[in-house]
């Protein structure tokens, strides 16, 4: 990495949350200021397009066919390219058209939807150009992003775990929703990071982070059911802000003929 790598920010399809955890990190962003060059971010104002970034951060998923065609240039200015937050790793809230028709959609929001130019699905940056690293989250944890853009400029593999948000629950001695007051929980099968919000407030998971390594969303429903929740409710959870996550989008598994 060179001495002072040059970064730059992109937007997709998304709500700019993502990039608003990037300036939120403050004192630790001026500190990352002093080692990196900020040379393109439109949300705090560098504007540098010539290209040939050492780290490019991507938010937003690929929705139209714009998206599709930016996406190649940006990774052809990009060393190392890192998607942040679910709309650039998952598709984001605005996959949930990926199950239903898109015309329908822009027919009842807008006046003129014969003007819309959009893709029928929205879709992860990772299924339109190879991606470096993956930082899930809505929006993104910034003390994980701080550990990102540290371990990129020190040349190290970032520290991001993957383990359940029960795993936090339990460091941060957050009694267990699910066990103590029987509400359905994303937690088991959601990936760390969001600090257990939630839980903190005797609500579920919601799944923000995505999916962990290896969730068993299976066994989770047969447990939910056996509890006597409603079926839907675990399948109306996990289609949400990552639904669109291979792990998430299988859920419910399709029943077998025969």
């Amino acid at each position: 990495m060179p001495a002072n790598p040059r970064l730059a920010v992109f937007k997709f399809a998304s709500c700019d949350g993502c990039q608003l955890s990037l300036l939120d990190c403050e004192d630790d962003l001026l500190a990352v200021a002093e080692r990196v060059e900020i040379a393109y971010f439109l949300e705090a104002g560098p504007q540098d397009t010539r290209g040939n970034y050492d780290i490019g951060l991507v938010e937003g998923s690929i929705t139209t066919p714009h998206d599709a065609e930016r996406i190649l240039a940006v990774r052809a200015q990009c060393k190392y390219l890192v998607t942040i937050g679910a709309c650039a790793t998952a598709g984001g809230i605005q996959a949930l058209r990926n199950w239903g028709e898109v015309s329908e959609f822009t027919r009842h929001v807008y006046a003129k939807p014969e003007y819309i130019k959009t893709l029928a699905t929205s879709t992860p940056i990772a299924n339109h150009v190879k991606v470096d690293f993956e930082l899930r989250g809505c929006p993104i944890n910034k003390h994980q992003l701080i550990e990102l853009i540290s371990s990129l400029l020190w040349g190290r593999t970032p520290r991001v775990s993957r383990q359940s948000v029960c795993v936090e629950c339990k460091r941060r001695q957050v009694v267990c929703v699910a066990v103590a007051r029987g509400v359905a929980c994303l937690g088991p099968v959601t990936q760390i990071g969001c600090e257990v919000i939630c839980p903190s407030y005797a609500r579920e998971c919601f799944g923000c982070f995505g999916p962990k390594e290896q969730p068993n969303l299976i066994s989770l429903g047969v447990r939910y059911r056996a509890d006597g929740h409603d079926p839907n409710h675990l399948t109306r959870l996990v289609h949400n802000f990552n639904a669109n996550a291979p792990e998430f989008r299988a859920y419910p598994p399709k029943k077998q003929e025969g």
